[in-house]
């Protein structure tokens, strides 16, 4: 289970965190409003393939990745967001769309769009769409070794 190696490794670290039980949600914007945590500090990770290679980008539930933005901030010659099928296979026991932002985990590198920084906490999935954590930002930083991009955009309202 993926909540049990997010624990493991974050009371090796003596972090603290909060894990939060909800109903089943498959949206980011579902499971903010759910919690009642605001769309800015629920971190969602949005698989990204730049050149070839998978990566993470992490941001707000309340914004959507720019990818032109984030090909620019990567240097990257091409990113797109990867296919289920592409990554499905690098998260076992993760439910899809569900994987924490961790990607020391699984071998990935992760980009955290700069507005997360600015929260004291974030929250995020733990591996299913009924469970979050919650811990201090400083905290993911300080394991996660995440690089720190401008690649978040306002999420675009259906008309």
């Amino acid at each position: 289970m993926p909540i049990n190696t997010l624990t493991e490794l974050l009371d090796s670290q003596r972090i603290k965190y909060t894990v939060i039980t909800h109903s089943v949600a498959y949206t980011a914007q579902g499971i903010a409003a759910l919690t009642h945590i605001p769309g800015q500090e629920l971190a969602k990770t949005v698989i990204v393939n730049l050149e070839d290679t998978l990566a993470m980008a992490v941001l707000p539930a309340s914004s959507q990745v720019d990818l032109a933005a984030l090909r620019a901030a990567t240097g990257a010659k091409s990113v797109a967001l990867a296919k289920e099928a592409d990554f499905m296979h690098c998260f076992p026991g993760c439910e899809t769309g569900a994987m924490p932002p961790f990607g020391n985990l699984y071998g990935m590198q992760v980009f955290v769009d700069e507005s997360l920084t600015k929260d004291k906490e974030i929250a995020f999935n733990a591996g299913s769409h009924r469970e979050l954590m919650r811990l201090a930002y400083e905290d993911f930083a300080r394991v996660v070794k995440p690089k720190i991009l401008h690649f978040a955009v306002p999420r675009m309202r259906a008309a």
